[in-house]
């Protein structure tokens, strides 16, 4: 039996992106899927809906549950939770995905950006986190949560360009900090970010077609966490790099996961 077999994952994000690449790679070892993502209609200029996303979930072999979601909303992700409860009798593995981005000055962000992004980030992993634990706790398997944060670090580059944005990241990654130590011994509580930007939608729109050429797939994201959720729960409060996971699971070479394998890949933010 694959490890993530009949396993339920509730994944905050997943109708496109590194979200979809973490549903799909479970749903490759036979697990159950809710996707709880806003996009419930074709988007002008984002691909996926939380359908599109289901049906390639149970193409790869897994159970796909599409749940129109705002983690803005605290009934909302608690009606989603439950949702998922009900289908498929619990969660086993929480992902927060689900992140805002804009990487403005204090000066050129609008207080509705700043809003939105610790809306979504911050306070969505707090509010998904919550809803998740209490089933989290009654898992029969090795319960995980997963947040894609970076490592927390004090120093002012980080921090100097773009503030509310770090600000928002860094509250997902406090919450690694802060529930690992809370729940130790009985959820395992990890944070996962890439050493190079990730071809997604987020980095199209930051970078074009040349950031993106020098990105890896958001599948090396998806290998780092599943090899992630296959550890017991002890293994927690980590703030784990992509790349590092993978070498130490024996790879060595990453160049299948590389856009253009011509061009030397772009250090993502936050990692030194």
């Amino acid at each position: 039996m694959k490890p993530l077999a009949h396993r339920t994952l509730f994944i905050s994000g997943a109708s496109r992106g590194i979200g979809l690449a973490i549903a799909l790679r479970a749903a490759r070892d036979g697990a159950n899927v809710a996707i709880a993502a806003k996009t419930a209609e074709p988007h002008l200029k984002l691909p996926g809906t939380i359908f599109t996303a289901a049906k390639e979930i149970e193409a790869a072999g897994g159970k796909a549950l599409p749940i129109m979601c705002d983690i803005r909303s605290e009934e909302q992700v608690y009606a989603a939770v439950e949702q998922t409860v009900k289908a498929f009798g619990g969660v086993d593995i929480c992902v927060n995905n689900a992140s805002a981005i804009q990487l403005t000055g204090t000066l050129e962000t609008p207080m509705k950006k700043y809003d939105l992004m610790h809306q979504v980030n911050a306070r969505g992993t707090f509010l998904v986190s919550q809803a998740c634990l209490p089933h989290l706790l009654q898992s029969r398997h090795a319960p995980h949560i997963l947040n894609l944060a970076p490592p927390l670090s004090m120093k002012p580059r980080w921090f100097g360009p773009h503030v509310a944005y770090t600000m928002a990241k860094y509250g997902m990654s406090m919450c690694v900090l802060g529930m690992a130590e809370e729940f130790h011994g009985r959820v395992a509580v990890n944070a996962l970010w890439p050493k190079t930007t990730i071809a997604t939608a987020a980095v199209n729109m930051l970078g074009g077609d040349d950031m993106m050429r020098a990105s890896r797939k958001p599948e090396i994201m998806a290998d780092a966490a599943h090899a992630i959720f296959t550890k017991g729960r002890d293994c927690t409060g980590n703030f784990f790099i992509d790349e590092d996971v993978l070498r130490a699971e024996g790879v060595e070479d990453l160049t299948s996961y590389a856009v253009d394998p011509n061009v030397a890949p772009l250090p993502d933010f936050f990692v030194d």
